[in-house]
């Protein structure tokens, strides 16, 4: 009898790396990510150096769960480095540290998702889920501590020519929407939408979500 191949044969799953020096949580991260369907932890390490010497010789991860605390570089320090050798991989911090200038200064370098490292397991799933739809993933007391670092800031005179709109998108954008949710709070389509971030992203001279919100947070713009 002739085996038809189903569509999710052929998916491939995610593939995701762990960056934790706490070997228990680490081997608890790879169980939990390789008993997900669709997922795969293929390598797990304890320093941001050893993740970045396999870059060069094996398959690019599409998502990075990374701790900050780590021994030698720094997790933010290593989310710069990833950035530089993979554009377009999306960083998880997975960390205890909930202070304001770490939060602050994770999501400058390019974090896609800041969370506790008390966060169920459905949770981190989830979150890893929302970040490849183009999501910001944040735990409720990290997404507090953002807008209060948000009240703080004085805008700045130059505004990049955003029209009102251009900002009002920005801001839901900055907030961890994707564009299908940013459509539907402000009744819009999809592609115009789009259409908004494509010019947003012209104005503000990038290329990708992640260096907008970077942008966002170390101009003051909104």
């Amino acid at each position: 009898m002739k085996h038809t191949v189903r569509k999710d044969e052929l998916t491939k799953p995610i593939t995701i790396w762990v960056i934790e020096d706490n070997t228990r949580y680490r081997k608890s991260l790879s169980s939990l990510i390789n008993n997900t369907h669709g997922m795969h932890c293929p390598h797990t390490f304890a320093t941001c150096e050893e993740a970045l010497a396999l870059l060069s010789s094996d398959h690019s991860p599409e998502v990075i769960l990374s701790d900050i605390g780590l021994p030698g570089m720094s997790g933010i320090d290593g989310i710069e480095k990833f950035k530089i050798f993979l554009p377009n991989v999306h960083i998880v911090i997975l960390t205890v540290y909930d202070d304001n200038d770490k939060v602050f200064n994770a999501l400058c370098a390019g974090a896609s998702g800041y969370l506790l490292k008390d966060s169920s397991p459905k949770k981190i799933i989830d979150s890893i889920k929302e970040v490849l739809a183009g999501g910001a993933p944040m735990n409720m007391p990290i997404a507090h501590k953002v807008l209060e670092m948000f009240a703080q800031f004085k805008p700045k005179k130059s505004d990049y020519g955003l029209t009102e709109r251009e900002k009002e998108i920005l801001q839901r954008m900055v907030s961890g929407l994707t564009i299908q949710q940013i459509a539907d709070k402000l009744f819009l389509s999809f592609h115009t939408v789009n259409t908004h971030l494509k010019n947003i992203y012209t104005k503000l001279h990038v290329n990708t979500r992640s260096s907008a919100v970077s942008k966002v947070y170390k101009e003051n713009l909104l």
